[in-house]
């Protein structure tokens, strides 16, 4: 499939510099873009139907981790925010799995999608240098999370291949730690932990790309509560070349390193 193909370019010109700039204000004003119908509904039926395929050779792991994905800080006691206990688990089917003729193969090599992705994010991109990590589809069943945490990147791509009936709904709050600053906030991330201060929810439909910064905004996926699984597919750049997944996370979440 020819990348013209995969992407609703009526609806999202991204070669455009206008159209590019109104995207780039919106994600730096709130610090999450959603752009539904990004994908043609020839290349979505293709990629729910891959999906699909590929769900045989997902594997699924449990981990459990605090919001700042480091490791405990044992002067504090476990349950300070620093270390409270979040739960995360899902499928994931890597890069190396996905079939060279695949859609998500051929919009993630676009030079004018990488070209898009750098003007609206100020940066410069690179796939990682390892077999597994690049290009991820990630498989929420019934039950299943992602934990409240922080993103170690300063970034996430990612596109919604299907979203559940029930449940696995995104939800964040921004600027609560300044991690520049070395500020993690902790009072603010434990009022939301703990459901005293509100948060915020990000609808995304089935076709939808969606760019969200998430190193300073706390931010989870509610446990599914329907049969019909959350799956979508997570697009991972670097800001500099050469880089590979630590071994940590690729055993932790591709039980294996090549």
């Amino acid at each position: 499939m020819i990348p013209e193909k995969i992407v609703n370019l009526q609806k999202h010109p991204i070669e455009e510099i206008n159209y590019r700039k109104n995207c780039k204000a919106k994600l730096d004003l709130k610090g999450a873009l959603v752009m539904e119908n990004f994908l043609t509904d020839e290349s979505l039926d293709h990629l729910q139907s891959e999906s699909r395929d590929l769900h045989h050779l997902a594997y699924f792991c449990h981990q459990n981790h605090n919001a700042y994905l480091l490791e405990p800080e044992p002067e504090l006691s476990y349950e300070h925010i620093r270390n409270l206990e979040q739960t995360s688990d899902k499928g994931c089917v890597t890069h190396d799995q996905i079939p060279l003729n695949s859609p998500i193969r051929t919009l993630y090599e676009w030079s004018v999608f990488q070209s898009f992705l750098e003007a609206i994010l100020s940066n410069k991109i690179f796939p990682y240098t390892d077999n597994l990590s690049s290009i991820n589809i990630n498989y929420f069943e019934h039950g299943q999370q992602l934990g409240w945490h922080y993103d170690n990147a300063s970034f996430a791509v990612t596109l919604m291949v299907q979203a559940p009936d029930h449940g696995g709904e995104f939800q964040y709050l921004e600027h609560l730690r300044n991690f520049e600053k070395s500020d993690q906030g902790f009072a603010k991330t434990e009022d939301v932990v703990k459901g005293r201060l509100q948060c915020k929810k990000l609808n995304m439909n089935d076709g939808a790309l969606v760019l969200f910064k998430g190193r300073n905004s706390l931010h989870r996926v509610s446990p599914v509560t329907s049969n019909k699984s959350r799956i979508l597919v997570t697009l991972n750049y670097n800001t500099e070349p050469g880089i590979m997944l630590s071994e940590l996370a690729r055993m932790t979440f591709f039980g294996r390193l090549e």
